[in-house]
């Protein structure tokens, strides 16, 4: 027995050593250690190991955040310039002439419709002993006259000043266009008129040149009224 003991001793360390020669070529890994400076490749742990916590998604998400997010500010930035409508200032003549030019022109059909009254009963030879009908005729002609005076010169200065605006440019020019048109007419109707005594012009004329004018102003006034 005594014999057999080293024997035995000697076969169970050489076992031993055997077993152990592997292990100890390895460090020993603690299974519940996370190792948070390595990458999943550095630290041998598999992609589908339950302990293993990666950064490297949540890192990549906020890089790719702090990217787009400048491009996509630019982009917006860009879409608002665009798209925002430019101010446009004017100075206070124009908020003068314009409140003017607006509220003389709501004189236009009550004088438009006076003036045709008072030239149709002139026309149609109706006696006048004490010359009242001619008298109230060539008073209103002279506040039609007065009237599209006034509004020609603010109408005119202010789509000159308001031409950068391009917010109905077409409906105001044809506007003035218009009503340039209509003073021209309405200079023609004053020269045809016959004089203080009914004579000389041409009365005919007179009247067709005037309902012309009075026609092309009333659709420019209408336009302006209900088209903008």
């Amino acid at each position: 027995m005594r014999d057999s003991l080293p024997r035995f001793v000697f076969v169970l360390a050489l076992v031993t050593a055997c077993l152990s020669a592997p292990a100890a070529g390895a460090a020993p890994r603690d299974p519940w250690a996370i190792d948070w400076l390595v990458t999943n490749s550095e630290s041998g742990l598999r992609a589908s190991s339950a302990w293993q916590v990666s950064f490297s998604a949540v890192e990549a998400a906020h890089r790719s955040a702090d990217e787009v997010r400048p491009a996509l500010f630019m982009a917006t930035a860009q879409e608002a310039t665009r798209t925002r409508p430019h101010a446009i200032e004017y100075s206070h003549g124009y908020e003068v002439r314009r409140k003017i030019h607006v509220y003389a022109s709501f004189a236009t059909l009550p004088l438009f419709a006076t003036e045709i009254y008072l030239g149709e009963k002139l026309y149609s030879g109706n006696y006048d002993p004490f010359g009242s009908t001619r008298g109230a005729h060539q008073f209103v002609a002279s506040s039609i006259a007065v009237l599209f005076g006034v509004n020609t010169v603010t109408g005119i200065w202010n789509l000159k000043e308001g031409w950068k605006n391009p917010e109905h440019r077409s409906l105001r020019l044809a506007h003035g266009l218009l009503m340039l048109g209509a003073d021209a007419g309405f200079v023609a109707t004053g020269m045809l008129a016959p004089n203080k005594e009914g004579e000389g012009g041409n009365r005919s004329a007179h009247r067709a040149v005037a309902y012309t004018s009075m026609g092309v102003a009333t659709v420019s006034y209408l336009m302006m009224l209900f088209g903008r």
